[in-house]
């Protein structure tokens, strides 16, 4: 029998997916506690309308990530920090930081976890990051750290 989940179901699949079951699968278990509904013609084409949906709100947000990708890459991102007077840094430049950086460059909020950051960086001058804004979409950023201007 033929059904459309409401609901995610473990070793079957997720909501709004059309699955085939045993009639007395969903008849006795799935439809009674709300999990599923026969599948009809209505509810097929439901599924498919959430489905393009999904696929066009998926382009957009590729078509943003890429459009930020460049932006990243044209920009890059300066770093103002405290350092001593050979170039070391009195901390150090995590992802978190990288990341309130970009957000101040050009709005867009990334997730520190996206910034592939090896080791923290703890002296001025350029550094290479990639960060991944969307799946298969990434953007190589130049990070510049600068010493901070101390005013006295």
């Amino acid at each position: 029998m033929k059904v459309v989940l409401q609901k995610d179901v473990p070793g079957l699949g997720k909501k709004d997916t059309a699955a085939d079951v045993a009639e007395g699968y969903a008849r006795n278990y799935l439809i009674p506690r709300g999990l599923a509904l026969p599948a009809s013609s209505a509810a097929l084409k439901r599924i498919e309308v959430i489905r393009d949906a999904e696929r066009r709100k998926e382009a957009r947000e590729e078509a943003k990530a890429r459009e930020d990708a460049r932006k990243l890459k044209e920009h890059g991102v300066t770093i103002r920090t405290k350092a001593g007077d050979k170039g070391r840094l009195y901390g150090s430049i995590t992802s978190k930081d990288v990341a309130d950086a970009i957000r101040a460059v050009i709005g867009v909020d990334v997730d520190r976890r996206k910034i592939e950051l090896k080791d923290p960086i703890r002296e001025l001058g350029e550094h290479m990051v990639t960060v991944k804004l969307f799946t298969g979409v990434s953007a190589d950023v130049m990070i510049t750290v600068v010493p901070e201007e101390e005013s006295r």
